[in-house]
């Protein structure tokens, strides 16, 4: 057998070593809105069970998501849902096997952030006039 030699350093690269890059905050940011999703459903869920045991509960619960900080995080995940959309199609893409160069990369990254921040504010306006 062959002998084995003891290394100084990681087996496997890790992220320490790696600078970040763009597509690499830009996948890091997938997976943390996709959690943050997770979050703004167990809120969501939270009220409509809120309405469904009672007035007085929901009244609560609404008044919570009514507030200052409910509506911070409310629009935190309207624009974590829109990220996490417009990301997942530029996957789609990728997974058909298109833009993959780094220009286009870099461009279709750009539009995901772009088009996150639009969605997001047209679900702010849309939201706000409902009221």
């Amino acid at each position: 057998m062959a002998d084995i030699k003891q290394r100084d350093r990681p087996l496997s690269p890790h992220l320490m070593i790696y600078r970040p890059l763009y597509t690499m905050l830009l996948s890091i940011m997938h997976r943390i809105t996709g959690v943050g999703l997770t979050l703004g459903l167990l809120m969501v869920t939270w009220w409509f069970l809120a309405a469904a045991i009672g007035e007085e509960y929901f009244a609560y619960a609404d008044a919570m998501l009514n507030s200052i900080i409910g509506g911070l995080i409310l629009i935190a995940s309207a624009w974590a849902l829109s990220f996490h959309l417009c990301n997942g199609i530029r996957h789609l893409f990728w997974d058909a096997g298109f833009g993959f160069d780094l220009q286009t990369a870099w461009r279709s990254g750009m539009a995901v952030i772009a088009a996150s921040i639009v969605l997001t504010v047209i679900v702010v306006i849309v939201a706000i006039g409902g009221h």
